[in-house]
């Protein structure tokens, strides 16, 4: 897909398939460290990007799978998909002119358990990853990641100044459901801002 604004909303998607089977603990604690792959296509018109994936979208390899997550939620209130998708729907993103990556690959229980040094990483990849891929928008899912990925202390939620390797940046707050200062309808505003943004 190019990075035409049409793509941004589908009127057609496929079903959703079967959800598979919740991992037992023994399964969640064995994904720790593994990592999960980009939903990713050439000129996208927004790669979103979070800040590492949880143990549950380590272990069934869908982003955003924890129940208590409102990524998908405020995706679809904030105007994205005509339809509220699911993590086994990730696929379709890519067909709305959309994708999904991280900033730190290595699954944990919380982000906080990040170093640094990991976020700084990640932040390198992702420059080389947007300079590959071409995305017109970065979203940033989470400002303390991103002020420490890349260098930025001051950096507020919205429009950045500065670009990352030819493509705008926007940050986003963290959609985790353990980020209490963005309730549900606040986190699909700041989305619907970026897609406003984007449309142009």
């Amino acid at each position: 897909m190019n990075s035409s604004s049409s793509h941004l909303a589908a009127p057609v998607l496929p079903a959703r398939s079967a959800p598979r089977k919740s991992p037992t603990a023994a399964e969640l604690a064995a994904a720790a460290g593994r990592t999960l792959p980009d939903v990713i296509a050439p000129d996208l018109t927004v790669l979103f990007c979070g800040i590492n994936p949880g143990l549950l979208s380590a272990a069934v390899g869908r982003h955003f799978a924890r129940p208590g997550n409102r990524f998908w939620p405020a995706l679809h209130r904030g105007g994205f998909t005509d339809i509220q998708l699911h993590p086994e729907q990730q696929d379709e993103l890519v067909n709305l002119g959309l994708g999904v990556t991280n900033v730190a690959a290595r699954a944990t229980a919380r982000a906080d358990e990040l170093t640094a040094a990991e976020l700084i990483d990640g932040g390198r990849i992702l420059r080389r990853k947007v300079a590959r891929y071409r995305p017109r928008w970065v979203a940033v899912l989470g400002i303390g990641a991103y002020r420490t990925a890349f260098g930025v202390r001051d950096a507020v939620i919205g429009a950045q100044p500065e670009p990352l390797a030819g493509a705008r940046v926007w940050v986003l707050p963290n959609p985790s459901g353990l980020n209490a200062h963005y309730t549900l309808p606040r986190l699909s505003a700041e989305f619907a801002a970026l897609r406003r943004a984007a449309e142009h």
